[in-house]
């Protein structure tokens, strides 16, 4: 979910970024979002309180924007995912959109640029599920789908700017 907070200007945002210690707390985070301020306290040797102040301003920058709980699909009941990718026809992106945004089987609904204008992750209880999920997206346009057999590189945090 994005960050509603108003972002600083790029030379405050460049200097939160250029502060070792934040990139530090950030790195302490991306590994363990749960981890308790005051054991994150202790791992960069700082106050409590002064950690959970940089934490706030890291928030408030936008550049962490909250905290998410990943949830294993198989484990669910859902173990076939698949990309689609969608050529709308004239005039029915926003249908696309709004389709995509109403299925819960939609884990992620990307505007790309290219011939296809949508790229988007499904989940599915099984492969008889495929067609009629595409059948409601073909009516605004042309899918090409994909099943996906492994991901050896699965969704991670960006580079912090000291690891590019």
């Amino acid at each position: 979910m994005k960050s509603k907070a108003k972002r600083p200007i790029g030379l405050q945002l460049s200097k939160l970024l250029q502060d070792p210690r934040n990139l530090d707390l950030l790195r302490h985070l991306r590994a363990d979002p749960r981890i308790a301020i005051s054991a994150l306290a202790r791992k960069v040797k700082m106050s409590a309180p002064a950690v959970k102040e940089r934490v706030q301003r890291l928030e408030e920058a936008g550049i962490i924007q909250g905290y998410r709980l990943e949830l294993d699909p198989a484990a669910l009941g859902l173990p076939i995912a698949a990309i689609v990718r969608i050529r709308p026809m004239p005039g029915q992106l926003p249908k696309i959109a709004k389709l995509a945004q109403s299925l819960p089987q939609v884990a992620e609904c990307h505007r790309i640029t290219g011939e296809d204008c949508f790229l988007m992750k499904i989940h599915l209880e099984s492969l008889d599920a495929l067609d009629p999920l595409l059948d409601r997206f073909l009516v605004f346009g042309q899918t090409t789908t994909s099943i996906l057999q492994s991901s050896p590189v699965p969704s991670r945090a960006p580079p912090l700017p000291d690891e590019r």
